[in-house]
């Protein structure tokens, strides 16, 4: 299984390539490069040959030294919106399986159970349970109810709500997508990639019946994808005017 489906609190359901063992283990060797240049980085501040002297005359300096290469996933994932850096090079990042955003509580466990995953079983325990599981999770993954999925690069400018305003007189079709969140429109946004990258028209379907019942419109389109489309060019043009 190389993909899964992930229900948002909208009901709309979206299709996510699932993150390999490759991206993850890649994904590790550059945050582990990451935390090898802050470990030199302090070596330079302090002069390699001063650490000992530095260190036995200021202890409490090692436990500050360290905090940020211990919590450095738990705090990366929790800013960066469940990437740390290596995943970010790689595409992937944490998403929870229940459609919500991960909680605080699923990146802790997951950042816990990297002693089981990782520290005490020298990874083994990870490449194996990511290797047979049907959503490639690691312990840490499974008692979290979260996943690692490919996600196309944020800074591609056409994934965004965000869209050139439609050139010339422009007649908006629907006013009422006013009252659509950004949020909203960037779940309209995912799931047209999502119904161009798998050709499943039924998202496209969900994502119109949930649009008509918040909005309490109709669709005046034959076709949902021209709707949503539609819907993402009211909003962009009516955004624009404010």
């Amino acid at each position: 299984m190389n993909t899964i489906s992930i229900v948002t609190p909208q009901n709309i359901e979206l299709e996510y390539d699932l993150g390999s063992l490759g991206d993850r283990i890649i994904g590790r060797l550059i945050d582990g490069l990451v935390i090898a240049g802050y470990i030199i980085a302090i070596v330079l501040v302090i002069g390699f040959g001063n650490i000992d002297r530095f260190f036995s005359n200021n202890g409490w300096l090692v436990v500050v030294f360290i905090l940020p290469i211990t919590f450095y996933d738990l705090i990366s994932e929790i800013l960066l919106d469940g990437q740390s850096v290596g995943k970010k090079v790689m595409g992937i990042k944490v998403v929870s399986l229940n459609g919500a955003q991960p909680s605080l509580g699923q990146y802790l466990l997951r950042w816990v159970f990297r002693i089981v995953d990782f520290s005490l079983s020298g990874s083994l325990v990870a490449v194996i349970m990511v290797a047979v599981t049907e959503k490639k999770q690691r312990l840490g993954d499974m008692l979290a109810g979260t996943a690692l999925v490919k996600i196309k690069p944020r800074t591609h400018f056409h994934e965004t709500i965000y869209s050139q305003a439609p050139a010339g007189e422009y007649i908006v079709t629907y006013p009422e997508v006013t009252n659509l969140k950004d949020r909203d429109v960037q779940l309209i946004k995912e799931v047209l990639n999502s119904v161009n990258r798998s050709g499943n028209l039924n998202l496209a379907y969900q994502a119109q019946e949930k649009i008509e019942d918040v909005l309490r419109i109709k669709s005046r389109h034959y076709d949902a994808k021209e709707f949503l489309n539609a819907v993402l060019a009211d909003y962009n043009f009516l955004t624009a005017q404010l």
